[in-house]
């Protein structure tokens, strides 16, 4: 357990770096700290009830952090209000490919939610996570035959995404009989939105999804298939989206494609949206509130069936980023600083592109505070660098903070989504540790990798020598 003294409330920044304290509440994914952090009597920023510094002199740095009660408030924000405001089924959707692990995917599913997986390793999580196969959807664009059979034998529902996924879910649902296995149709509406190329994926020229000009084929391919059961439409248009325009016009493609089935006789019953809704990294970002989005899609989609004379479908939403994103920080020890007059001054950390390759990879923006010193003024402007052989790994390009010394803790707020599980072993640096802290109790979620982990995998011919971690090891071709 790590616990800190007696605290006072406070933004838990300094004043002036991040918001006004003064602000109203706001929803989980408009915050930019989690929900509990606060300035204790220390100076140092706590979250969970534990203090950050004591959090890294426990369990080392680079350390990801996650606020238990942020990320079951954004769950709650979610599945209460698609509840309130939809008069249909419903179900929330945690799209884990944004920090699949065992604890991420059990607190999802104590909270009344499904789980998004997109890999065999996903939905091997998230069964051992205990979460039942028939809350599980399976997506992806080129599933492989043992991923195919191994959601087949679970019972979870596939949403198919090509032709060739198509023909071999009719080839098995032929062979292994017993229940029709749930299939959904993942189409692209044609519908784009104002976020990263790399993470818009509602627009025609994309690589998920089947084009909306081939429902005809469907279709008639679902019509000769009758040992597989059709039970919806999925579409999704991007991540980190702030408008809500885009998903307003997704729901009228879904109507007309469900209306469309419906009328040649194909029995479909739900209807997935995707997720997308933004959170903020920064001051300037200003995302819609969970409730607001989530409000809009039920209208939308009521408002849309009753316009086509449609009953309601089941409604499905599978957000990631915004049930995890804000509820993380990762904190970070600081390391030497490298100064150039006139042009910049770097400091480095004990992390980098290894646990955040977001910055490297879609020039992601972040905000960061010093954990140990929350109560000091702003006054200087440096770039943080991480610490890889690469000149772009770069967290934060010039942030201003309190002037770092070695062994500040520097804490980069908003880190829950694609870092942990985008994270790698580049330059072979062992991944991080992850704690879950909830009243100031710190339990381990993920270990911290060590040098031997990272050669465990790795095998060397006896020609070359003999192996230096396990001589018990055997042929990996047998």
């Amino acid at each position: 357990m790590i616990s800190s003294p007696s605290t006072t409330l406070s933004s838990g920044i300094p004043s002036g770096a991040i918001a006004d304290a003064a602000i109203p509440p706001l929803a989980a994914n408009q915050q930019l700290l989690p929900l509990t952090a606060l300035t204790n009597s220390r100076g140092h920023l706590e979250i969970g009830g534990c203090d950050v510094v004591d959090l890294v002199h426990c369990f080392g740095s680079p350390l990801y952090i996650v606020d238990e009660t942020t990320f079951r408030t954004a769950c709650q924000q979610y599945h209460r209000t698609l509840k309130q405001q939809y008069g249909g089924e419903s179900l929330v959707l945690f799209a884990s490919k944004a920090w699949n692990c065992l604890a991420t995917c059990a607190l999802a599913h104590s909270e009344g939610l499904g789980i998004d997986v997109v890999s065999g390793g996903e939905l091997y999580t998230a069964l051992e996570a205990g979460v039942p196969a028939d809350a599980i959807y399976f997506h992806g664009n080129n599933k492989s035959p043992d991923e195919l059979l191994f959601a087949l034998e679970v019972g979870c529902t596939l949403v198919a995404d090509n032709w060739l996924e198509l023909e071999r879910l009719a080839d098995y649902g032929q062979t292994l009989g017993g229940t029709p296995p749930r299939v959904m149709l993942r189409i692209t509406p044609g519908i784009e939105c104002h976020t990263h190329e790399y993470i818009r994926t509602g627009h025609l020229d994309n690589k998920f999804g089947f084009d909306p000009q081939q429902l005809p084929q469907l279709f008639d391919f679902a019509l000769n298939h009758p040992q597989l059961n059709w039970v919806g439409f999925h579409a999704h248009i991007g991540s980190q989206i702030f408008e809500l325009q885009p998903h307003q016009d997704l729901t009228e493609v879904l109507a007309d494609w469900l209306l469309a089935a419906q009328d040649i006789g194909l029995p479909m019953q739900e209807l997935n949206v995707g997720g997308g809704l933004g959170i903020r990294y920064t001051s300037t970002d200003e995302p819609p509130a969970i409730a607001t989005w989530v409000e809009q899609i039920a209208k939308n989609i009521t408002a849309a069936c009753q316009r086509r004379n449609l009953p309601l479908p089941k409604l499905l939403c599978e957000p990631g980023r915004s049930l995890i994103g804000p509820a993380t920080v990762t904190a970070y020890t600081v390391g030497g600083r490298k100064e150039i007059p006139e042009i910049r001054t770097y400091v480095a950390v004990d992390g980098g592109m290894s646990d955040n390759p977001r910055p490297i990879t879609y020039q992601a923006d972040y905000s960061a505070v010093v954990g140990n010193r929350m109560t000091e003024s702003l006054a200087e402007v440096v770039t943080i660098a991480g610490k890889h052989c690469e000149s772009g790994d770069i967290l934060l390009k010039d942030i201003e903070l309190p002037p770092l010394q070695p062994e500040d803790i520097l804490v980069v707020l908003a880190t829950g989504a694609y870092n942990a599980s985008m994270a790698s072993n580049y330059n072979r640096v062992p991944r991080p540790a992850a704690v879950l802290v909830q009243g100031g109790e710190a339990n381990l979620i993920l270990i911290r990798e060590t040098y031997r982990d990272l050669i465990r995998q790795d095998v060397l011919p006896s020609r070359l020598g003999s192996n230096p971690t396990d001589p018990h090891q055997t042929d990996p071709k047998l």
